[in-house]
């Protein structure tokens, strides 16, 4: 059992109230030491899991690319290209809907670039699958969520970058092309 569940109080992010399977309340319990809702007529556990997104380092010379947030949480912060999986899709497929979503840019997945286990965003617990790239076509453009996009300097980057993993994924870029 890691330190975290101790140290922590069980967390309904969304106010769930009433089994999906069955419609009664649900209460929370242990299981182990771990609180988790559960239903007391049906059975049912109510597993929180976190949530898996994707996202890129994209590269152009010594700038790294970032898109401004257009929408809650951090609107109008910067962060790397990046996305929620949707159900069903890999995470290549979905890195690639992501960067074209949000930047009009064709890429060809790199290598794997780092994993950050993130606990920042308030709407879940968040696993960020980060990974180089290298742009093949396109126009740069914002798309759907992103207000702009834009290559960086790893010198002057904004000072306003959304979440821990995106500026560990900065940070470590920086490192590998210094």
């Amino acid at each position: 059992m890691s330190d975290f569940w101790k140290e922590q109080v069980y967390i309904n992010p969304h106010d769930f109230k009433y089994c999906p399977k069955c419609g009664s309340k649900l209460k929370i319990k242990n299981e182990g030491d771990i609180p988790r809702l559960m239903c007391a007529t049906c059975g049912f556990i109510f597993y929180q899991n976190p949530i898996p997104a994707v996202g890129a380092v994209l590269l152009r010379g010594n700038k790294i690319l970032l898109v401004k947030r257009k929408y809650e949480p951090k609107a109008g912060d910067w962060c790397l290209p990046a996305g929620f999986l949707e159900y069903g899709e890999s995470i290549i497929d979905g890195l690639v809907r992501e960067v074209k979503e949000e930047t009009n840019l064709d890429i060809k997945p790199g290598k794997l670039f780092q994993v950050c286990n993130a606990m920042d965003d308030p709407r879940t617990h968040v696993v960020l699958v980060v990974y180089r790239g290298e742009i093949v076509n396109g126009n740069l453009k914002p798309g759907d969520d992103a207000l702009e996009a834009e290559f960086f300097s790893f010198d002057s980057l904004p000072e306003k970058i959304a979440f821990t993993c995106h500026i560990w994924a900065i940070e470590a870029a920086k490192k590998e092309v210094n």
